[in-house]
């Protein structure tokens, strides 16, 4: 496999600090060349958001993109999909918003070092070897995806690829939240980050809000977003808890737009 990272997630600050003093005392030897190689190796698991002011496209965002996404660091979109990402709305979800919802660092935290109260362990294959993926679960996501799967057609889309979010999702999602899951390939690669287009994904734009921790992830449409905190391991945070009182007023709005941006003048 390429140098592109299974795992699309954002920097975790500590161990940026940790990396960053450690590069500063390493020294030209062969031990401290071994060690940048062994990190280099490991780097090309993941892929992070650096770049979080990307600038959206100056053509119309509207016009979707071609499967699967091509680079366009031109700026310019690729041709219309050829079909809408999701499927037809199911008659119980009649009527109700859209909600997408980002997996890494948003509902999850995955690593592949070993972490000694990961809540699943997923083995993935790469490049013929099998990997043990540990995930963190974070703190009240259980209580949260019930509720939104109560109030909202909910869909999974993460910039990580299916062979690791798959069955990610699998143990996460025990009670059939996710009408639907989105991974890499349906994503628009836009200045070096992959965006979701929530164009695309084949619902009215008013009807559709996208939870994530990245704000490149929804460059196209911000002001469909619901921003939330990157979550690595604090096991005290509350942030999906209070969200749900947000979502569940929100359930009964029909101008999101309005929600949201007084969402994000807070």
């Amino acid at each position: 496999m390429d140098n592109t990272s299974i795992i699309t997630q954002v920097a975790n600050p500590k161990e940026e600090e940790i990396l960053s003093s450690s590069q500063e005392k390493v020294s030209q030897s062969k031990s401290s060349l071994k060690k940048q190689r062994s990190r280099g190796i490991f780097s090309t698991f993941f892929c992070c958001f650096q770049n979080y002011n990307v600038e959206p496209p100056s053509s119309n965002n509207n016009t979707g993109s071609s499967l699967p996404p091509p680079a366009e660091e031109n700026g310019t979109l690729p041709k219309p999909p050829a079909q809408n990402l999701l499927p037809e709305m199911t008659i119980s979800d009649y009527g109700k918003n859209c909600v997408v919802i980002d997996l890494d660092e948003t509902l999850v935290h995955s690593s592949f070092k070993p972490i000694s109260n990961a809540d699943f362990i997923v083995p993935v294959e790469i490049d013929g070897t099998v990997h043990q993926v540990y995930v963190l679960k974070r703190p009240h996501v259980d209580e949260f995806l019930q509720k939104m799967g109560e109030l909202f057609e909910c869909v999974l889309f993460t910039a990580s690829l299916a062979k690791y979010a798959d069955p990610v999702a699998d143990l996460l999602d025990q009670w059939g939240v996710f009408r639907a899951r989105l991974f890499r390939e349906s994503c628009v690669f836009h200045r070096g980050n992959y965006v979701k287009d929530l164009s695309r994904l084949g619902r009215e734009l008013s009807k559709v809000i996208i939870v994530d921790n990245s704000p490149a992830s929804y460059i196209f449409h911000p002001e469909n977003a619901v921003p939330v905190q990157s979550w690595f391991d604090d096991m005290t945070d509350t942030e999906l808890l209070d969200l749900i009182p947000f979502f569940e007023a929100l359930s009964k709005e029909d101008d999101i737009y309005s929600v949201l941006q007084t969402l994000r003048a807070r």
